[in-house]
């Protein structure tokens, strides 16, 4: 290591005595980390030139690190991206916010960001995302970088890919596929995997290249004769076919697993259990909330989309009543199409559900984009109906003014820690408060004997008061319509 860092320096010193010489051998060495000396006047004639078409590079998304030991060890494992987004509404703090938030999208799928661009156009292009020119610029920084993918920060079209691969040279993605190689590194669950598989098949389907797109199979087989030569299926038509079966199975399988849900579902029903959903942007901290409010012991990290299997935990209010606590998996501006149709089923506990929990980042730069992206995808699953409580999280991070400005905003919010516990005691008494409450109020000299009837009270309604007398118990509690009928036998002759 010793002997590495003294040739980085020695490099260095090299390429301040000879900057243009040494300067194109210096970007082909992949330890040589990005020098303000060498490249900052470069980066600066940028800036200068014309506003409206020109790269401009977003600074603070490298995550390369100083440590050479640090460095050689993540190099081994992590692939070298460069990002590039295309600025066409809003203003550049928009665009910054976007590519940061792509930027840790790919640390989450485990790359090595190195740079990112931005280009001002009234739209894609058409051809390569941001015109020729700026793709043969593009090449240039990833020749700088010695980066090996460029992660583009929209959806590409199958002709877009194919063209901007061919000048920059290297393996170009864009968002969707970034997130769908998240959600397959996370999946854990049957359910998910599957769904996540279906989701990948989904977008490669029209995606689909390589050699065999002008081979052709022939139509007979065995020996040949008449009428069996010609055209037939073309190797990319019959990978095709294969994807389209898969595809068929796996809805089929997803379709079974979701009547198990469902029954569950009917269950809590037929309990009359009420059911609240957490619903919010990836990494605002829902499976540390279901943690801190039922103990739950969910996988919680520092990560977008950190866990994708939907998680059901009982809970109880403060005044006795059960409910379910629900997490589902985090929400993202641009969530792929593909996605949200392949998680319907999951994502069918929101829509199911009495109450909504809908947690945001209170430390994010702009928390309201979270809320709009979120609720975009509530009204995609058909849950707009469904009563929602704002719970800003992480307040114990957040600025006091955004707090502020969240809280006078959202009518029904409440800020919290999931951290530390601040304000989980208020929200705990929200939750109870905006918990459909039964409609018949009732009471009842139950006999001892029928000690079933005092049980389902509890579980299936709201005890008011509870008498232990010499007859049996004298209970005064809020029911449904079924429980009060099974009760209304047991009513004294006075309160009736």
């Amino acid at each position: 290591m010793t002997s590495s860092s003294s040739s980085s320096q020695d490099t260095k010193r090299l390429a301040h005595a000879y900057p243009e010489g040494l300067r194109a051998d210096a970007l082909m060495e992949e330890d040589v980390a990005w020098s303000y000396e060498i490249d900052g006047d470069r980066d600066g004639d940028q800036f200068d030139r014309s506003e409206r078409a020109a790269l401009r590079r977003v600074v603070g998304l490298s995550t390369e690190l100083e440590d050479v030991t640090e460095v050689e060890y993540r190099q081994l494992r992590l692939e070298r991206v460069v990002l590039v987004g295309v600025w066409t509404t809003g203003t550049a703090q928009d665009a910054d916010n976007s590519l940061a938030e792509l930027a840790a999208l790919a640390e989450t799928a485990g790359a090595l960001v190195l740079d990112g661009v931005i280009q001002r156009r009234d739209k894609p292009d058409a051809a390569t995302y941001i015109g020729s020119g700026k793709a043969a610029e593009l090449r240039d920084i990833v020749i700088e970088t010695g980066a090996d993918t460029v992660i583009c920060d929209g959806e590409l079209s199958p002709g877009q890919l194919i063209q901007l691969e061919d000048v920059v040279k290297v393996k170009v993605i864009d968002r969707t596929a970034l997130i769908l190689d998240i959600f397959a590194q996370h999946a854990k669950s049957r359910e998910g995997k599957a769904q996540v598989a279906l989701a990948q098949m989904q977008y490669m389907l029209p995606r689909l290249r390589g050699w065999g797109q002008s081979l052709s199979r022939q139509m007979g087989g065995g020996r040949g004769g008449l009428a069996t030569r010609g055209p037939g299926e073309t190797k990319i038509e019959t990978d095709r076919r294969r994807i389209r079966e898969k595809m068929a199975k796996m809805r089929r399988e997803i379709a079974e697993m979701k009547t198990g849900r469902e029954i569950k579902r009917q269950e809590r029903r037929r309990n009359k259990v009420p059911s609240v959903a957490i619903a919010g942007y990836t990494n605002a901290g829902k499976s540390s909330l279901l943690n801190r409010l039922t103990g739950a012991g969910v996988l919680v990290e520092n990560a977008l989309f950190a866990t994708l299997d939907p998680t059901v935990r009982r809970a109880e209010t403060p005044s006795g009543r059960l409910y379910t606590l629900a997490d589902t998996v985090g929400f993202v501006r641009h969530l792929p199409h593909h996605l949200v149709e392949a998680f319907r089923s999951t994502m069918e506990e929101v829509g199911d559900s009495d109450l909504i929990l809908h947690v945001v980042d209170g430390s994010h730069p702009n928390p309201e984009e979270q809320l709009a992206a979120v609720r975009e995808v509530i009204r995609d699953v058909g849950a707009t109906d469904v009563p929602e409580i704002v719970v800003v999280n992480k307040a114990d991070a957040a600025d006091p003014l955004v707090l502020q400005r969240l809280l006078r905003v959202e009518k029904r919010s409440i800020a919290v820690s999931a951290r530390t516990g601040r304000g989980i005691e208020e929200l705990l008494g929200l939750i109870d408060d905006e918990l459909p409450r039964p409609s018949v109020e009732i009471e009842a000299l139950v006999p001892y004997t029928h000690g079933k009837l005092v049980a389902r009270a509890h579980t299936e309604g709201e005890v008011i008061s509870e008498e232990h007398t010499a007859e049996g118990t004298l209970l005064k509690v809020r029911v449904h319509e079924e429980l009060a009928a099974d009760l209304a036998p047991y009513v004294p002759v006075s309160a009736a």
